[in-house]
């Protein structure tokens, strides 16, 4: 299963919240599609599920159009939206019923059971929803969207509002869900992107302005930004001495023996060389690599 955009556009009014984007999500894939509040993230989304028409360009989800058949690319997809769609005077296992009732899945027992255990509603499979705290409430939506084992999910802020713990526990949830299933992921939360996210999409003011992978894009760098390195010596070093390295812009002493060194290019064998002239030990080299924080700062900072 895999999603393709292509020229995708979407128009209230005067404004382009959504301008001519263009990405594909490959089946077994975990895509983080990351940008500032107001983006165009949530109304991807929702024209991606068949819940608002774009104006103009096309979608397909497993080969289907979004113009075809919405009813056939909603069995096949799992959505959570960010205002997770429960109903609080039901019960777990009544919700998931009722649920499962919509989608006509043919054993509903059978995948309620399946995607209690998969979500970790046992204990609270008896209770009302509104009952229930919020990460649990995420559990129910995210169990909801499982409920017809579609193999495309995608979640709009699945974290949002929930504690430490419970962020780990639903992060964890989508890795295992991932395993399986396609999974298009929204969040503010850089460190969830790193940690479970296959490919990164960034899209800005409605534009798409990165989409490959998390290496890759931490890799990119134009010729002006500079290169950054953090080397430690066993002996005591100066800071001038350390100027004499070729193609070192600048030195700086971060701690005792550790230095940051800024350079054009990649200068860490010239590091190494000059040590070895220099009659120096080397305890550890480390170019120092971009968080994706840095990195969507730099793509979506306000200019």
């Amino acid at each position: 299963m895999s999603v393709v955009v292509r020229n995708l556009t979407k128009v209230y009014g005067k404004q382009k919240a959504v301008d001519s984007i263009s990405f594909e999500i490959k089946e077994g894939e975990i895509a983080g599609f990351i940008g500032p509040n107001g983006a165009g993230k949530s109304t991807t989304m929702k024209i991606l599920t068949g819940y608002i028409p774009p104006t103009s360009g096309e979608a397909f989800i497993n080969d289907i159009s979004i113009y075809d058949d919405t009813i056939e690319i909603r069995k096949n997809i799992g959505y959570l939206p960010e205002q997770n769609p429960l109903y609080p005077d039901m019960y777990v296992r009544e919700f998931l019923e009722y649920t499962a009732s919509i989608y006509k899945v043919a054993d509903k027992q059978k995948e309620i059971k399946k995607v209690i255990e998969m979500t970790g509603l046992g204990i609270e499979q008896h209770k009302r929803i509104g009952q229930l705290s919020k990460g649990y409430k995420q559990r129910v939506g995210l169990a909801q969207a499982m409920i017809h084992n579609p193999q495309i999910m995608i979640l709009d802020e699945p974290t949002t509002g929930l504690d430490p713990n419970q962020i780990i526990e639903i992060r964890n949830l989508i890795s295992e869900i991932g395993k399986e299933k396609t999974v298009m992921l929204s969040t503010h939360i850089m460190q969830e992107v790193e940690a479970i996210c296959d490919r990164i999409i960034i899209i800005d003011k409605g534009k798409i302005v990165a989409n490959d992978s998390r290496e890759k894009i931490s890799q990119t760098n134009k010729k002006e930004e500079l290169f950054v390195f953090i080397v430690e010596f066993e002996e005591n070093v100066s800071e001038e001495i350390l100027n004499e390295i070729e193609s070192a812009k600048k030195v700086v002493k971060a701690e005792a023996n550790k230095f940051i060194i800024q350079s054009y290019k990649d200068i860490r064998k010239d590091i190494f060389n000059f040590a070895v002239s220099k009659n120096l030990t080397v305890l550890s080299l480390s170019r120092k690599e971009k968080t994706l924080e840095e990195i969507f700062h730099e793509l979506t900072a306000k200019k």
